[in-house]
């Protein structure tokens, strides 16, 4: 049985767990039959949250890898210095590598940064290289520097690549990197892990997107809360899903992420966890929140 807790199935004549998850086994070997909806309209997601290792990148990496897995066009910006999720998606970024650093400086467009994913081929990645270590300070003295990521994404560069979802994944910290994310999108996903310390720092990261919503950007609002790194073994974990969902409701997402060796190994070899171990929990995991998303991505209305 998994650790990860369900809504109670509608349980129509003959269902059984072990079917269940035969179909969710088959969901992950057989993408191309359970085509994910598209978008009513381009969603850009700024995925935040400024305490580390809560799995931001992971889930920047293997949400992004689902939806293009089952259909739908994608497109990461990492803009985390580390260049994490460009590792994960197996995309090159050493130094010189055209990558975002360029595209904020205003040197190259989104088009000439962007570079299709081993993952999938509907799956782009602006890749970040270690240029962008230095970005905040010199973004400092620049005109209108808060709006360098969103003159970069504009409407007309994003439907020259044609993506329906563009993923925007934050460094672990506050800073202008993250301020630029913020205002280049409409939407935010916060990751929260299933532990003690998951709400610490929570309070602030609500305040500076209700500060940017209020100065910067007034369209900005938290869409989506994906748990992770749920552990079903301890008390802990299901008291912070309830904490959460609390106070969030349906914000967030009725799929959690387990903690996962899989999950966490697959970045070594520069994958996601669906390409590394697809049959594994972890994925099927991600592809059940990409779904949730996916879902409610089609029955959004307006525009962004």
């Amino acid at each position: 049985m998994s650790d990860v807790p369900r809504e109670t199935p509608s349980q129509a004549p003959g269902w059984t767990p072990i079917a269940e998850e035969a179909e969710r086994a088959a969901r992950v070997l057989h993408p191309d039959r359970y085509r994910m909806p598209r978008p009513t309209h381009r969603r850009v997601l700024t995925v935040a949250n400024q305490k580390g290792g809560v799995g931001k990148t992971t889930s920047t990496v293997n949400l992004a890898a689902a939806l293009a897995m089952h259909g739908v066009r994608t497109l990461v910006i990492d803009l985390d210095p580390q260049g994490n999720a460009s590792t994960a998606l197996g995309v090159e970024h050493r130094l010189g590598t055209p990558s975002v650093y360029e595209m904020l400086l205003g040197e190259i467009e989104l088009r000439e940064a962007a570079v299709e994913s081993t993952a999938s081929p509907l799956l782009l990645c602006v890749p970040a290289t270690i240029d962008l270590a230095g970005a905040e300070i010199e973004l400092v003295s620049m005109v209108a520097r808060e709006n360098r990521l969103k003159q970069a994404l504009s409407p007309e560069a994003l439907a020259e690549l044609d993506v329906d979802y563009v993923f925007i994944d934050c460094p672990p910290s506050l800073g202008l990197l993250t301020v630029n994310a913020l205002v280049a999108a409409s939407e935010v996903l916060i990751p929260i892990q299933c532990e003690y310390y998951a709400l610490e720092g929570l309070g602030q990261l609500l305040s500076n997107i209700d500060l940017v919503r209020s100065h910067l950007n007034t369209a900005l609002h938290v869409s989506t809360i994906l748990l992770t790194m749920y552990d079903g073994r301890t008390k802990l974990a299901d008291q912070v899903t309830s904490e959460v969902r609390e106070h969030f409701g349906d914000t967030a997402l009725r799929t959690v992420i387990p903690r996962s060796v899989k999950v966490s190994e697959a970045p070594g070899f520069s994958q996601t966890v669906l390409a590394y171990d697809p049959g594994s929990r972890g994925a099927m995991s991600y592809i059940d929140a990409a779904r949730e998303i996916a879902d409610r991505g089609a029955a959004q209305a307006g525009a962004s």
